[in-house]
Order: C-alpha cells, then sequence, then structure tokens
C-alpha cells in the first residue's frame, strides 16, 4: 500500500467532493436537537412576551418551567447522539447555547433599566439559566453513562429525569419561592 492510496481518489485528482451532509434536516434526529437547543429560549419568549415578571426576589412557577425546559432540551438534543463523547458535549452544548439565548433574552426583554439591581426578567433569566445549565450538566453525565448500552429512549428518559430534577432544585436553592 502506497501512500497514494491512503488518500481518497477524489484528493488525488483535485476535486474536493465535501462529505454527506451529516445536518440533513429532513431526518427527525435533526428536529429534536434543534429544538432541543430551542426548549427553554421559545418557553422564556413566550412567557416574558405574555406576562413578564414584576418581581426579582422570588422563584416563579416560570422560573421552574424554564429551567426544566432548558434542562430537558438538552437532554433530548444529547439522546440523538450515538457515543459517550458525542453525548456529552452535544448535552453540554445544547445546555450552553440555550442558557446563553436565555439571558440573551432577559436583558433584550428587560424594558427599563434599572440601578442598584437586576431588572426582574433578568433576574429569572438568570436563575432559570443557571438551574438549567446545571441540570444540563447532570443530564449530559447521565447521557454519558447510558449512551452505550442503551436504547435512544431509555437514555432519554434518564437524562430528562436527571436534569429536570437537578435544575428544579438548584432553582428552589437560588430563587427561593415566596410565602404568599
Amino acid at each position: 500500500m502506497t501512500d497514494d492510496d491512503l488518500v481518497p481518489v477524489s484528493v488525488r485528482l483535485g476535486n474536493v467532493v465535501p462529505p454527506e451532509d451529516p445536518e440533513d434536516w429532513t431526518r427527525p434526529l435533526t428536529w429534536v436537537a434543534a429544538l432541543g437547543m430551542l426548549a427553554g429560549p421559545l418557553a422564556t419568549f413566550a412567557w416574558f412576551v405574555s406576562s413578564p415578571p414584576t418581581d426579582a426576589a422570588h422563584a416563579l412557577p416560570a422560573t421552574f418551567v424554564v429551567a426544566a425546559a432548558l434542562a430537558a432540551g438538552a437532554a433530548a438534543t444529547g439522546a440523538t447522539q450515538i457515543g459517550i463523547a458525542r453525548a456529552w458535549t452535544a448535552t453540554l452544548g445544547a445546555g450552553l447555547f440555550a442558557a446563553l439565548v436565555v439571558i440573551i433574552l432577559g436583558v433584550v426583554m428587560a424594558g427599563e433599566r434599572q440601578v442598584g439591581s437586576a431588572s426582574p426578567t433578568l433576574a429569572h433569566a438568570f436563575g432559570a439559566s443557571v438551574g438549567g445549565l446545571v441540570g444540563a450538566g447532570g443530564a449530559a453525565l447521565a447521557a454519558a453513562v447510558t449512551a452505550r448500552p442503551y436504547p435512544r429512549f431509555v437514555r432519554f428518559v434518564v437524562a430528562l429525569v436527571v436534569g429536570v430534577g437537578v435544575s428544579v432544585v438548584l432553582v428552589a436553592g437560588l430563587m427561593p419561592e415566596s410565602a404568599t
């Protein structure tokens, strides 16, 4: 075997042919991954448009929903991947992306700028992002552990339960619910 045999024919002939498109949008798993990354931001956008928060001190039910949606979306994205490293990185990547977009939405939809304290939208966006991101970290660990031996649905459910559970607990610790 010569060195020329190791190089693909298309490269030897000077015509580089791109590999098959891995992001084929006709495949359902591509849509699952894309919607998984957008679950938290879509929930945040719907919340902030329909009834933005007015109090920054206490967690609202929607804060928990956004954090859970962020972690659940990351778990769904990671479940589309095969292999330990891909499941781990896809879950964390989706969580990081969603958390960043949620915080950006909190800043953009803050309305008035407050001095000395964060606006309610930014405070809730930050709390939900931190909770959801830590939940996505837990989901990534679960996705990596279950990546090889289990079917896709089992991997998703395990990562979902771990991610949502961790995110809800963390939001409750960061922003305690109001007593009223």
